[in-house]
């Protein structure tokens, strides 16, 4: 029996045969998880890394019963000890935890974070979208500054201006504090309630439950509805609007664009204050390729200290699908240095002596170790992307030297056995 990979998930393979699959080669993900952790330590970002999998009521009571992702999306199982466990789907919640349990509030007043890695929903797969994804997320704990909230837009917009990503919109939004929301929830059910039976069932569900949660409805009745449903922004505290104006104020200083859409609110309970969206229409409906927020009062939730936090976080799919849509130019990732071919037994063991001198001097190299012809040999080299193929047959050996061969243009060389390590040496220094 063939096995395949379960549904709503994907190989990353070195090479795929497919063209089409190519943005699933693991090159490419190495190339953008390197830029991803550059930027990040660029801001002052370090490193974080959680289990893949949590007690299922961190989810529950960070990102609200009523969310998408809990009650429909979450993978949850009972463990050999009866608890319910499930597979991460988001990584704010994992991180907060952690924080806690690890004790960082003992060792300073500001932490910033980073992580990267796979969640998990049980969703409808669709492009940019499946079970098994693939995201990179940083989290700000402890400064409540309308400044913090610039330096995580100005950090999510030069990751996609660093890989190249073009045509990008920010869009913003504040969802207020407590009070805020309070007077809003109020004004929006008063709204909506006439249309009830007019809104889809999962808002219908929602008005009484989360009511800000409908207008990110992609439902296009319930997007009619709210065409002139009120705008959170006519009722943010004073503090709220205070923190909203000062934030898009330093962005305009700045000279980071944006659109303020009163109707964005994130899918998850524990935002608040500033919000944002970074889309690209690249992808279609699914445009969105990053976003973030604000989401004080999450860490005394989960048994914190009561301090400020914001986040961002984006999907690698996503990412990478922007890119093969606009036909970014991928930068080219390091190619392997040298093949090295043994014509004959007599040759192979001061071949495979050269190839052990040749890694401890962290030069890149190869060598087969089950004979082919001389031709196959150099199309597996030139397949697999080296710069050189060394050859050594026993004409070679008894010159004491090695041929050298450039495969990108195609010159050759004679090059002493012994001095064919510090020569690669300086070619790859050279190349640097």
């Amino acid at each position: 029996m063939q096995y395949s990979a379960p549904k709503g998930t994907f190989d990353i393979v070195p090479n795929p045969v497919k063209k089409e699959e190519g943005w699933k080669d693991s090159s490419l993900w190495n190339y953008i998880e390197s830029v991803l952790k550059q930027t990040a330590h660029d801001f002052g970002y370090q490193e974080i890394r959680t289990p893949i999998f949590e007690q299922t009521d961190l989810f529950c009571r960070s990102s609200g019963d009523s969310s998408d992702i809990v009650s429909k999306e979450m993978y949850t199982f009972e463990d050999k000890g009866k608890r319910s466990m499930s597979l991460r789907p988001e990584g704010t919640a994992p991180v907060i935890r952690a924080f806690v349990d690890n004790h960082f509030q003992q060792s300073g007043s500001l932490h910033k974070l980073f992580y990267i890695g796979p969640f998990f929903r049980y969703d409808r797969p669709q492009a940019g979208r499946y079970r098994q994804f693939h995201q990179f997320g940083i989290e700000a704990i402890g400064d409540n500054s309308p400044y913090q909230d610039v330096e995580i837009i100005d950090l999510s917009l030069s990751i996609y201006k660093r890989l190249g990503i073009k045509n990008l919109n920010l869009l913003l939004n504040s969802v207020g504090d407590k009070d805020s929301r309070d007077n809003y929830k109020t004004a929006l059910i008063k709204y909506l309630t006439p249309y009830e039976k007019d809104l889809s069932r999962d808002s219908q569900e929602r008005l009484s439950k989360n009511p800000l949660r409908i207008l990110d409805s992609k439902d296009s009745s319930d997007q009619k509805i709210l065409a002139e449903a009120p705008s959170i922004l006519d009722y943010l505290s004073k503090p709220a609007a205070d923190h909203f104006d000062k934030a898009c104020e330093i962005l305009a200083k700045n000279g980071i664009s944006f659109t303020i859409t009163s109707k964005l609110v994130r899918g998850l309970d524990y935002y608040n204050q500033t919000v944002f969206e970074i889309t690209s229409e690249t992808l279609g409906a699914q445009s969105s390729i990053g976003a973030g927020g604000r989401y004080d009062g999450l860490l005394k939730e989960l048994g914190g200290q009561d301090l400020p936090s914001m986040g961002f976080a984006a999907g690698i799919e996503r990412i990478l699908l922007t890119m093969k849509g606009q036909n970014t130019k991928i930068h080219e990732t390091l190619k392997p240095t040298v093949y090295l071919i043994a014509l004959g037994k007599e040759a192979e063991q001061a071949t495979f002596s050269i190839l052990c001198r040749l890694r401890s001097k962290k030069i890149s190299a190869e060598m087969p170790f089950k004979t082919k012809k001389m031709q196959k040999s150099l199309q597996d080299a030139s397949q697999k992307g080296f710069k050189y193929c060394a050859i050594l047959g026993e004409d070679e050996l008894s010159q004491n030297i090695i041929q050298l061969k450039n495969l990108e243009t195609r010159s050759s060389e004679n090059v002493p056995i012994d001095s064919i390590v510090s020569h690669l040496e300086k070619l790859s220094k050279a190349c640097t």
